[in-house]
């Protein structure tokens, strides 16, 4: 992951997801609707089972929310020099772990504190994978996910109060994560964490 998130601020803060546009391959077909079924007191007045989330689509989701967290918790993170690092353990893995973890530790020790948030323009869903044939070899389910960020109102002061962001830092720019989840047998839903991190050189999104 290109290092964004030092004085030019780019590729981590909070969440507020102005819009997000998520889409995965659906491999299932959905099963059929639950026939409708008559009551013990005789009623024929017909039920119908909900609309089901093929898996594909459940792990788009669960990904996408696990994305918002990941940069809720920076966020929080960057702004409250006291708050506890462990919690970016609850929203990243791996190599992003690791890099986020030495971003904030600097940050502090250099007396760096953030004001403001980042918000999210554009999320786009580009692939899941749900592979989970060999989860110590890395082989486990992921959705590679396109975030575009808007800093415009995010500020990163020194020990003195001053800004020392750069008057020519890109206010939006684009990212792209993979999340994965390493406990999928176990917790389909809840174990997804961002584990790769790569600013993408493309047109960035209009601002919020």
């Amino acid at each position: 992951m290109k290092n964004r998130l030092g004085l030019t601020f780019l590729a981590t803060g909070t969440l507020l997801l102005a819009a997000v546009s998520a889409c995965a391959e659906n491999d299932a077909d959905p099963p059929p609707t639950t026939p409708a079924t008559s009551s013990p007191t005789g009623s024929t007045e017909p039920t119908t089972s909900p609309s089901p989330t093929s898996p594909n689509d459940a792990a788009a989701a669960n990904a996408t929310a696990a994305m918002t967290d990941y940069y809720s918790v920076l966020d929080e993170l960057r702004a409250d020099p006291s708050s506890d690092l462990k919690e970016l353990e609850t929203v990243a893995i791996g190599a992003q772990l690791n890099a986020v973890q030495t971003l904030v530790q600097r940050q502090r020790d250099q007396g760096q504190r953030q004001t403001g948030t980042t918000a999210i323009s554009e999320l786009k869903v580009q692939s899941v994978t749900l592979d989970n044939s060999d989860p110590d070899a890395g082989k486990v389910p992921t959705v590679v996910i396109d975030v575009c960020w808007d800093v415009t109102k995010v500020d990163v002061l020194d020990k003195s109060g001053e800004s020392i962001v750069s008057p020519n830092r890109p206010d939006t720019g684009w990212t792209r994560y993979t999340v994965a989840n390493y406990e999928y047998g176990a917790d389909p839903t809840g174990r997804w964490r961002v584990a790769t991190g790569q600013d993408l050189k493309q047109t960035p999104c209009a601002a919020s």
